[in-house]
């Protein structure tokens, strides 16, 4: 066939020199997975390693578990909406392959969103059960935090290729419920904060701006729907 030569007979192809490869920075799949993918890694668990040193320094204030909950808090909803602001970013700057950061964005969420339960449950309340499931119960702020938490689970849990490829389209159904998740927790930090409320709203800004990137593409297909 033309522009295909045969190597003689007995003698090996010679792989393609180093310097004729694409490089590192040249690579979209190399530069994602041992840049870019290593890059969000390090920045997702900073905020973890702070904590942590602080806690074994003895330097996270006056309030430590005020400011365990805060911090670990406040990483869950920066999290939530980087991983909500994947899909607008991809389809603003033809970027496909930033969907692959999509799942650790949301896995590193529940991680820090399951640190937010746990210095409730355990540096707060001790695990007296009986108080928090009467601060639950009785307490609007916990209660929509709770909820957001159990509606991620889910989401965790069927994060992986085999789960997506088990409930094929049930799976984008279910994890459509991020979006509630991402509301809720927007209200439980409105509502624990109480008097300055700039960085809720804030939050809330943000979530709104990324729901209404999502409209144009909802109406398309309800429209695609109903004509089919």
């Amino acid at each position: 066939m033309t522009g295909i030569t045969a190597a003689p007979a007995g003698r090996r192809l010679r792989p393609t020199p180093a310097a004729q490869r694409p490089g590192l920075l040249h690579d979209p799949a190399l530069r994602m997975r041992w840049i870019v993918k290593p890059l969000l890694w390090i920045v997702c668990l900073t905020p973890a390693a702070r904590l942590l040193i602080g806690a074994l320094r003895d330097d996270l204030g006056a309030n430590p578990i005020e400011a365990l909950t805060l911090t670990t808090g406040f990483w869950t909803l920066v999290l939530l909406m980087a991983t909500l602001a994947v899909t607008p970013l991809r389809r603003l700057t033809g970027w496909n392959r930033l969907v692959q950061l999509r799942r650790p964005l949301g896995l590193f969420a529940f991680f820090y969103v399951t640190l937010h339960f746990l210095v409730y449950i355990v540096l707060d309340q001790f695990f007296a059960f009986g108080y928090i499931i009467e601060d639950i119960a009785e307490r609007p702020y916990i209660t929509v935090g709770f909820t957001a938490f159990l509606l991620l689970i889910p989401l965790a849990i069927t994060s992986t290729r085999g789960w997506i490829r088990r409930m094929g389209r049930n799976w984008q159904r279910l994890h459509r419920v991020v979006y509630i998740a991402a509301g809720l927790g927007v209200l439980h930090f409105f509502w624990k904060v109480k008097a300055d409320t700039r960085e809720p709203l804030l939050f809330a800004g943000i979530l709104a701006v990324l729901l209404a990137s999502r409209l144009p593409t909802w109406l398309r297909r309800r429209r695609a729907a109903r004509a089919a």
